[in-house]
């Protein structure tokens, strides 16, 4: 049975009719960038969140980007992050001149490690100003945390730990809108706990436009109109401009087609749990539980419907390439995310580290494989998955 590894056409057929509707009114208006569409949506994403102030951008990458710029990340400063995880959480920060600051993941989760953010920083010394300084010796301005696969990092810990260090906090919420996290605090929601928050629009995302898009999300009024002035090339004023920005403007067809998906997501990912739970109990039953693993959901005990969103289903396979292989003989949808982590790229060798430095990225990177998780995906194409897998095993 051939099973594909995300089928959009399915969610498109039952929004069809309202889609090509709202297109139409958008084509007869001749209102394209920006706009009531756009900012109905940065409304509906604060609601939807809990954010104060939502900014539409071009892409989640551009959303990156443009939240390190807001903050004034730029030669000479270093933002920390993690190396396993897509490259734009790495691009954004060299692409404003600094240096991404790396720190080794949780094997379990794959997010950030907190007790490995809280040793590297101890172990960090103060310049004459009083700034904190990377080991490579750039002036360390955030921390980024990645909330990988629809899984929220622990944000008690990463938020501690930056309160203690005084550094702002970027969540790179690329894959999580809608998770949700029991902070100590109450229900946290992806993107809204730290400083920024932000989000990609790309249509394999849970949440997917028809084509580019992304959000930004912060707390500080302020700080929201100082966005809006950078992604129309800084100028609040029109050809009067206070800062250099970009041309990061969201458009009101990408806008009105997530209005129309937002209020199905919370459904959709309560049936990506679904076929989550549908692959442990059928992993089980053909007795692969001992020989993969499966995804962590440490905050299923919480009672929060969204502890876990599953953007992707990923495992961790021994002999995972030549399982790869077997997949693809057998017609079924897989991906590796990511085969090399980002500190061992060839384009930030210039950073200095090297095979060895992060050992559970550099495992997750060799081990891990995504499955199909897709709302829409028939529980037969499912079975069939575990069965191709399980054929492999025998």
């Amino acid at each position: 049975m051939q099973v594909p590894l995300l089928d959009l056409k399915p969610q498109y057929q039952t929004l069809r009719e309202e889609i090509r509707a709202e297109v139409d009114r958008i084509m007869d208006s001749q209102m394209f960038i920006g706009g009531p569409k756009v900012e109905a949506f940065e409304q509906a994403i604060c609601a939807f969140t809990g954010a104060a102030h939502a900014v539409g951008v071009t892409s989640g990458s551009d959303a990156l980007l443009i939240a390190l710029m807001a903050l004034g990340v730029t030669a000479g400063d270093a933002v920390v992050t993690t190396p396993y995880t897509f490259f734009a959480t790495a691009g954004a920060i060299a692409r404003v001149g600094a240096a991404a600051a790396f720190i080794d993941i949780d094997p379990q989760t794959y997010n950030i490690s907190v007790p490995a953010l809280r040793q590297y920083l101890a172990g960090c010394k103060k310049n004459a100003k009083g700034e904190l300084v990377s080991h490579a010796g750039q002036t360390i301005r955030a921390i980024m945390p990645v909330h990988l696969y629809g899984l929220c990092c622990d944000m008690d810990g990463v938020l501690e730990v930056a309160a203690e260090y005084g550094l702002p906090v970027i969540e790179d919420a690329a894959q999580a809108l809608s998770a949700q996290y029991p902070s100590k605090n109450g229900t946290g929601s992806a993107g809204a706990m730290g400083d920024f928050g932000c989000y990609s629009f790309f249509p394999s995302k849970n949440l997917g436009a028809f084509g580019d898009a992304g959000m930004v999300v912060c707390k500080d009024a302020a700080v929201a109109d100082k966005l809006r002035a950078l992604r129309n090339h800084g100028g609040e004023q029109r050809y009067f401009h206070k800062m250099v920005g970009g041309n990061f403007r969201l458009d009101a067809l990408q806008a009105a087609v997530l209005a129309i998906k937002l209020p199905h997501l919370d459904a959709w990912s309560a049936q990506r749990r679904t076929n989550a739970a549908l692959y442990h109990a059928a992993f089980a039953k053909a007795g692969l539980e001992s020989v993969l693993t499966l995804p962590s959901e440490p905050y299923a005990a919480s009672g929060l419907p969204n502890h876990h969103i599953f953007n992707q289903f990923i495992v961790r396979a021994p002999r995972r390439d030549a399982l790869c292989e077997h997949l693809a003989q057998a017609h079924v949808g897989h991906a590796i995310y990511y085969p090399l982590p980002l500190h061992l790229q060839e384009c930030f060798a210039n950073l200095g580290y090297k095979e060895g430095d992060f050992p559970e990225a550099e495992r997750a990177a060799k081990e891990t494989l995504a499955l199909p998780i897709y709302p829409e995906l028939p529980p037969e194409q499912l079975h069939a998955v575990v069965e191709a897998i399980a054929a492999f095993y025998r």
